[in-house]
């Protein structure tokens, strides 16, 4: 069982949450990857919502497939076709399904804190989605998941967290949880995008990606999130690729067995070459496949998926 009810950020996880969300994850690999027919009736009989407020393909797609893999009732609702574009408050919306005894909601939302909000509004689980700037937990799960596998451990690696860090929820929650498992980040980017304060994630910061390549044994690339930016400037598209995006000459440069991620979508040409992103370090695919792995672990685990008589 994990220490926490709702899985709202990654600052709430302990190294065992983690520890048994990988596990749990790995243990749905023949369940995803090796069968014919990919279900098992772990959650037969639960009902999760999908509220997705913000545009998404591999999150919500991954949950999704997850959600049927695990035998669950699903239902997904967007922002254009709720009551929310009627005037309906967010906390009615959810008050309204709640009523119909739903036991999950998964939510990506464009407002911080938005996941939290619903979690005062139900006595159901709730998964945050990604939630603006702020969180996007199932992601840093995902991101481990992949390291994991391809390393062994978590513990002293070294990751690089490179690109648009002032705008960028995946930096929010997969720094910290890296951190908790034992790695060591460095956070990369331009001065215009750097975080205010690395000190509260525990983390060092450059503005030279040059400078640091060549020690780390994962650099993962963050997408420019030019949806997010509130007059933040960015030199331009070449430049950026130039000074801070991943091209052939840098990953010549990594460690034999180091790898790259990202989490998509990309800019390809911005912050990472289209050649890099396929080459054979690339680990993006497996992320995406490790998606669906570790929410079907995150909603089994949260749904009490063990205590249905079914084992992971």
């Amino acid at each position: 069982m994990l220490s926490v009810k709702n899985l709202i950020d990654t600052y709430s996880l302990t190294a065992d949450d983690i520890t048994q969300i990988l596990d749990t994850a790995a243990a749905f690999e023949s369940v995803n990857n090796g069968r014919v027919i990919k279900k098992v009736p772990a959650l037969r009989g639960r009902t999760i919502v999908n509220l997705f407020l913000e545009p998404s393909t591999r999150t919500k797609s991954s949950f999704e497939l997850a959600e049927k893999r695990l035998s669950a009732d699903s239902l997904s609702m967007g922002g254009s076709t709720s009551s929310v574009v009627k005037g309906e408050s967010l906390a009615d919306t959810i008050q309204t399904i709640d009523a119909m005894n739903v036991d999950m909601f998964v939510c990506r939302a464009r407002l911080a804190g938005t996941p939290q909000k619903i979690t005062e509004n139900t006595d159901a689980v709730v998964i945050n989605a990604g939630d603006g700037k702020h969180q996007h937990p199932t992601q840093a799960m995902l991101d481990l998941y992949t390291i994991r596998k391809h390393f062994g451990h978590l513990d002293g690696l070294k990751v690089a967290i490179v690109g648009d860090l002032a705008h960028s929820r995946v930096c929010g929650s997969l720094a910290p949880a890296l951190k908790t498992m034992g790695a060591d980040v460095t956070l990369v980017g331009p001065p215009t995008f750097q975080v205010d304060d690395p000190d509260w994630f525990g983390c060092p910061q450059t503005s030279s990606l040059d400078e640091v390549i060549e020690d780390m044994d994962v650099v993962y690339m963050l997408r420019v999130q030019l949806e997010r930016m509130e007059g933040a400037t960015i030199p331009s598209r070449r430049e950026y690729n130039r000074l801070y995006g991943l091209d052939m000459k840098r990953v010549n440069r990594m460690k034999d067995n180091a790898i790259i991620c990202h989490p998509g979508p990309m800019n390809r040409g911005m912050e990472i070459n289209a050649d890099v992103a396929d080459c054979a370090r690339s680990r993006i695919l497996n992320q995406v496949n490790a998606g669906v792995l570790t929410r079907m672990a995150e909603m089994y685990l949260l749904l009490g998926g063990e205590n249905n008589g079914i084992s992971a």
